[in-house]
């Protein structure tokens, strides 16, 4: 998955999360099949612009092509809502937050077939630091990696996974202790462009 793609992905899931919205009803509202809205926010299939509008439009978001120019532009009047980049940060934070639970259950089911593996509880350090620090939207499909990676070690007891995922999970614990929060508050500096403005002062 591309990181624009995995962008929108992040972006959808957490606009339905601040609505309150289950996947089969944001199904139902959009008309876009429960299992391709899944899909979609793990990044499994690609977007088809039918379904990207169909869904953005009952999220209440809007689907336009901006010339990259203006980008830092658009991105500043979003932020000037304060609503926009806020609310999303913090739906996705959410959405990490539950994955960790589900980390720290999956590891808890695991750790009695390895009762001598030291890179667990290390696993397990990393799963109860990332629990209180800030996660970054864009973490998310790391942290489903590593679901999906625990997910498969519990049949397969590949030593290799337990190691790559602790390394990955060190990684985004390291990366996630080290970042400041990347939030702006909602009315700091000077908006991109004024209506009102008078050159000829």
């Amino acid at each position: 998955m591309s990181y624009a793609t995995a962008d929108i992905a992040t972006t959808l899931r957490a606009a339905r999360e601040t609505k309150g919205l289950s996947q089969r009803e944001l199904s139902r509202l959009a008309g876009v099949p429960q299992g391709h809205i899944s899909k979609i926010e793990s990044g499994a299939v690609d977007l088809r612009v039918s379904s990207l509008v169909a869904l953005a439009r009952v999220l209440e978001l809007e689907l336009t092509l901006v010339p990259r120019k203006s980008v830092p532009a658009v991105q500043s009047v979003v932020r000037s809502t304060g609503q926009g980049t806020r609310a999303l940060a913090e739906a996705a934070s959410g959405a990490a937050l539950k994955e960790i639970a589900r980390l720290d259950k999956q590891l808890a089911g695991i750790i009695p077939s390895f009762p001598a593996n030291t890179e667990l509880a290390q696993i397990r350090r990393q799963i109860r630091d990332l629990q209180h620090l800030r996660i970054p939207p864009d973490a998310l499909g790391q942290l489903r990696d590593a679901n999906k990676a625990l997910k498969e070690l519990s049949s397969s007891h590949n030593l290799e996974t337990i190691r790559r995922t602790l390394s990955d999970l060190q990684t985004l614990r390291n990366a996630a202790a080290h970042s400041t929060p990347n939030i702006p508050p909602a009315d700091t500096g000077r908006p991109a462009y004024s209506l009102d403005e008078d050159d000829h002062g």
